[in-house]
């Protein structure tokens, strides 16, 4: 998963605490962490054609949440980012090389499931439910709760921002 998954989410709650009033652009919410513009542009864009967030050109424009946090799964935006695919990817190396079964294969007909490949779709199916079963708004309780300060100190950090 690339780091743009991470600024994304966190870009999500920034959005929540700054509230929905106001649009903030991708610039300032890149600059609130250090990260570079450009791509965190990319990834909002993404989340945009998500339904996850909206976005406005001109003066006042930039980026707000299109939907409530508790409607909003991180499964939402990891596929937003990553897409849909499958993180492992089989090739069918079995049916390569020295070690492959004679007859089995796409000339020979269909070879049973690959059992590294049924692993890795069941695990990956488990990641995938229990991404698709956290809001937003779960992960902006933890983190409140973790740091009770920070809705009001990122609020005025963006007040600030001209």
């Amino acid at each position: 998963m690339n780091e743009g998954v991470e600024w994304a989410l966190h870009s999500c709650l920034n959005l929540a605490w700054i509230g929905p009033g106001r649009a903030v652009t991708a610039a300032r919410l890149a600059a609130y962490h250090e990260l570079p513009a450009a791509y965190l542009n990319k990834q909002l864009q993404a989340l945009v054609r998500a339904g996850v967030l909206t976005s406005a050109s001109g003066p006042k424009g930039g980026f707000r949440l299109a939907r409530d946090l508790d409607r909003i799964t991180l499964m939402d935006v990891v596929t937003a980012l990553e897409g849909p695919e499958e993180a492992f990817r089989c090739t069918e190396i079995r049916q390569q090389g020295p070690g492959a079964a004679p007859g089995a294969g796409p000339a020979g007909g269909r070879a049973p499931e690959c059992a590294i490949a049924g692993a890795m779709g069941r695990a990956d199916l488990a990641w995938r439910r229990e991404l698709a079963a956290q809001t937003l708004d779960s992960v902006r309780e933890r983190a409140e709760r973790q740091a009770p300060d920070a809705p009001d100190r990122i609020r005025r950090w963006f007040a600030n921002v001209a």
